[in-house]
């Protein structure tokens, strides 16, 4: 990571903090690791990203529904789903720090420096052999490559490792009154078995047919090895992920369909197209048969931020295993031979978007610390350039003074937007420090009312981006706003 783009990171977690954003969770208590709080102005950015996708996912597709499973889920989904027994992270401690990483990670990072020295054969041939490790949950192997490139510890700076083991990372608690008679139970580390354990439940309360999709935004948790880069690993983290439930030898095609849409589902928001790549997956989970993730550049470099999986039947086929329901469906319809299709086991094509990542992409791409200094006269700012639909207030609504009966009638315009807008009143300092509060939490647009208003009932909208201000009826307001902000300019588009 250079310089800049570490000095970028910084003032990034710093703004986030500062203007109520993100706080450390549990901060008086000295913080929790890896577990983070979303405050005033992240709580309203986060759930205008929520509305976004789930407009653009359920609202805009006659085919797909949306669901809110429960957290706690019985315990024998997991074993259905693998997550028992297989869900687990390589870790390896370091004995004079007391540190635990993971192995692969450590062996991630070592790569990255050979490629950063030039080492490019040392990189490739170190990452066959973990790849190879990994394939093969070869733990012994792992510690040897960790001897052999001779990697240290990040706090010690020693090699004094213990032996690679598995760590599983699922929460487990106890369900039940009497610790005794309780029976363990686990926080659910991804909300895609909420969905499909519901699948015979949506399928046929929504008489929905094939191809149809089931839609869940919830909290999930995993208990990380190590988690790093603020909000991008936490130990309790939000999902968007929506199940597209397809005929036997068609799961390709909507592969194609959904990896091409949900790309343009973020181009939307007027991100450079360059800051986004595939990355198309060339070793498998064993559930799926294609998987593709978009990255999107951060300062610290590219992260995945959604995956696009072809999981074929192995979900709903492991449920009607361990359940002894089935989970088939019955399709009516010909196929080119003009023979009935029958029953089957739907495939499964997943997108699966990380909220939090999503959040961190949105307050990367659009802070921007900016120099308006002009002869000898020095200014500048912080501006968040927000899309109007993800911004967590729409207007401030700005008296010029605190008399003359100004407050009066700013108060009178608030009282008419804010049933439709989320809305910032603000009379206090002068107006273009409020301009610059505002800037630094991405609010689009001020509406400022002053002396002429009273006279001829017109105010001023300044808009964030350009500065630019102009002079409109205040009658107007609702309507123009109301354009400015409407889910139509990202959902039309």
């Amino acid at each position: 990571m250079s310089k800049s783009n570490d000095e970028l990171f910084k003032n990034v977690i710093s703004h986030a903090k500062e203007y109520g954003f993100v706080f450390p969770s549990s901060e008086i208590y000295d913080g929790l690791s890896a577990v983070y709080d979303y405050g005033q102005f992240g709580a309203e950015l986060k759930n205008n990203i929520k509305t976004y996708w789930w407009k653009s996912m359920v609202q805009m597709h006659e085919n797909i529904v949306g669901i809110d499973s429960a957290i706690f889920m019985h315990p024998k989904i997991w074993k259905a789903s693998g997550h028992v027994d297989g869900f687990n992270d390589p870790m390896i401690d370091n004995k004079d720090s007391k540190k635990r990483y993971r192995a692969d990670q450590l062996l991630e990072d070592k790569i990255a420096k050979y490629e950063k020295d030039g080492k490019t054969a040392k990189a490739e041939s170190l990452q066959s052999a973990m790849d190879e490790a990994l394939k093969n949950e070869d733990l012994p192997k792992l510690k040897d490559l960790i001897v052999e490139h001779e990697v240290v510890c990040p706090v010690s700076g020693t090699r004094n490792w213990t032996d690679v083991r598995q760590f599983n990372l699922m929460f487990s608690t106890q369900f039940g009154a009497m610790a005794e008679g309780s029976d363990e139970v686990y926080l659910r580390p991804e909300t895609a078995q909420g969905i499909f354990v519901n699948f015979l439940n949506v399928q046929k309360t929504g008489r929905m047919k094939i191809p149809f999709g089931i839609a869940q935004i919830g909290k999930a948790f995993r208990n990380e090895v190590i988690a790093r880069q603020f909000i991008l690993r936490m130990r309790e983290f939000e999902q968007m992920e929506m199940q597209f439930f397809v005929r036997p030898g068609e799961e390709m095609k909507w592969y194609a369909y959904w990896k091409e849409a949900r790309l343009k589902w973020h181009l939307a928001l007027g991100t450079a197209t360059e800051k986004y790549r595939y990355h198309d997956h060339t070793k498998l989970a064993h559930y799926a048969n294609a998987a593709v993730d978009i990255e999107f550049e951060f300062p610290f470099g590219f992260k995945e931020v959604e995956g696009i999986h072809s999981r074929t039947d192995f979900d709903l086929s492991q449920h009607q295993e361990f359940s002894g329901k089935k989970m088939q469906y019955f399709d009516p319809e010909l196929n080119a031979d003009g023979k009935p299709y029958g029953n089957y086991i739907p495939y499964v094509i997943e997108t699966s978007i990380g909220l939090d990542r999503m959040f961190l992409l949105t307050l990367v791409n659009s802070f921007e610390e900016q120099e308006l200094s002009e002869g000898d006269k020095t200014d500048s700012r912080t501006v968040l350039r927000l899309h109007p639909c993800l911004a967590p207030v729409k207007a401030a609504v700005l008296p010029l003074t605190k008399k003359d009966g100004l407050p009066e009638k700013a108060k009178e315009i608030m009282d008419r937007l804010k049933l439709d807008h989320n809305l910032i009143y603000e009379e206090k300092d002068s107006i273009g420090k409020r301009y610059r509060r505002q800037d630094a939490i991405g609010t689009p647009f001020c509406i400022t009312v002053d002396h002429q208003t009273l006279e001829d009932n017109t105010v001023t909208i300044r808009h964030r981006d350009s500065m630019e201000q102009e002079r409109v009826p205040a009658s107007e307001l609702e309507r123009i706003i109301g354009d400015l902000v409407s889910w139509k300019n990202l959902l039309g588009s």
